[in-house]
């Protein structure tokens, strides 16, 4: 023991272990407490955007659909020589 650079460790009063124990399993418990309140708000949110999804790529789908007979057009347009 007389090797360690610092000296013999020193006693931990009871009291500051019980302290510290006490706030380590309160910090874990605010921390599944909280994990619990945000993984259902996100539930909630990932629903709505399913929802939301659906809208989106329909509207996305007939753009591109609106897109591709305009290009279609203006394909058939330049080979058919109208400017």
């Amino acid at each position: 023991m007389s090797d360690l650079p610092y000296g013999p460790p020193v006693r931990v009063s009871p009291l500051i272990r019980f302290g510290r124990w006490s706030f380590l399993t309160a910090g874990i418990l605010y921390g599944a407490f909280h994990q619990n309140r945000l993984s259902k708000k996100e539930a909630k949110f990932r629903e709505v955007e399913a929802k939301e999804k659906v809208i989106r790529d329909e509207k996305i789908a007939k753009e591109k659909a609106m897109a591709a007979a305009a290009e279609l057009k203006n394909l058939e347009d330049m080979v058919s020589g109208k400017n």
